[in-house]
């Protein structure tokens, strides 16, 4: 899957190589000024210092985590509601941190560049920058140092994608290539296609905290934490579950959230949908007129 690209993309993951992959010959980008949202996301000391941000929390958080050894992984445990959450218990399992990887780790210059010059997705090109984008991507702000620390510490760095599992060596190349270090499939590298799940994380979870103690998580979209953030429901209760739930939390304590505006299950809503009627402004000066 891989939720839609400023207008609609769907993304995935694959993993393990041996040599970086050749960039994907790119189309010319057009001039002038980019949509605000690739603008902040790859362009931006803002946006910088927000995975900044949060790649020096995860590693203070983790680095902490470590040192009291948890009870518990912060990967809900199978049948778990989002309010009240039970999580799958760590007991002896080696630490882990899950990452996701496009647009939390990787930046996908060489694709995403056509789209801000609104060259429509396509699903058959996604599919071959997967196999030869490897050279045209960049790691995001602080994700080299996070992932370099965090093995310093012992921590198994951990990736959840939804890369195919068929481009599995071509993900894992151009991890490398961009300073995140090795990937190997089915072992620290889990992708779609690997199990029955599809596009869904969940299965994949599962699969890695029956073997680690997962003490943290980050990615760019909800769902890269939990598959109850993707069942359909208005925007506001998504809001909702993501701030008052047990999830609210997590969020710095466990769980991790990149900045992404360009593509995904964030950007939804209609006017109504985000500025609740309660909360407009009358603008007395103008009712005068």
């Amino acid at each position: 899957m891989r939720r839609a690209l400023s207008v609609a993309a769907a993304l995935g993951l694959a993993g393990c190589a041996v040599s970086p992959p050749a960039a994907t010959p790119v189309a010319p980008v057009a001039a002038g000024a980019s949509p605000a949202g690739y603008q902040y996301l790859y362009g931006s000391g803002e946006g910088g210092a927000m995975a900044m941000s949060a790649f020096h929390a995860l590693i203070a958080y983790v680095r902490d985590a470590a040192a009291k050894r948890p009870t518990d992984s912060v990967v809900l445990a199978s049948g778990s509601p989002m309010i009240d959450a039970r999580f799958v218990p760590c007991g002896a399992k080696p630490l882990a941190v899950v990452f996701d990887i496009d647009e939390t780790l990787l930046l996908n210059l060489g694709f995403e560049a056509r789209a801000a010059a609104g060259e429509p997705y396509d699903q058959a090109r996604w599919d071959r920058w997967e196999r030869t984008g490897g050279g045209a991507v960049a790691a995001s702000p602080g994700a080299v140092h996070a992932t370099e620390d965090l093995r310093k510490l012992g921590v198994t760095v951990i990736f959840n994608s939804n890369r195919t599992a068929a481009t599995a060596d071509a993900t894992a190349a151009a991890l490398k290539a961009a300073g995140l270090g090795d990937a190997v499939h089915g072992t620290t590298l889990f992708l779609r296609g690997d199990d029955a799940g599809g596009s869904a994380k969940d299965g994949r979870r599962a699969t890695i905290a029956a073997r680690y103690c997962v003490i943290a998580m980050a990615g760019d979209q909800l769902g890269d934490f939990s598959d109850l953030f993707n069942a359909p429901m208005p925007v506001a209760t998504r809001r909702r579950l993501a701030v008052h739930s047990s999830a609210g939390g997590l969020w710095g304590k466990g769980w991790f959230m990149l900045p992404n505006p360009v593509y995904g299950t964030a950007l939804k809503g209609g006017v109504d949908d985000l500025f609740p009627k309660d909360k407009r402004w009358p603008d007395a000066a103008e009712e005068k007129k």
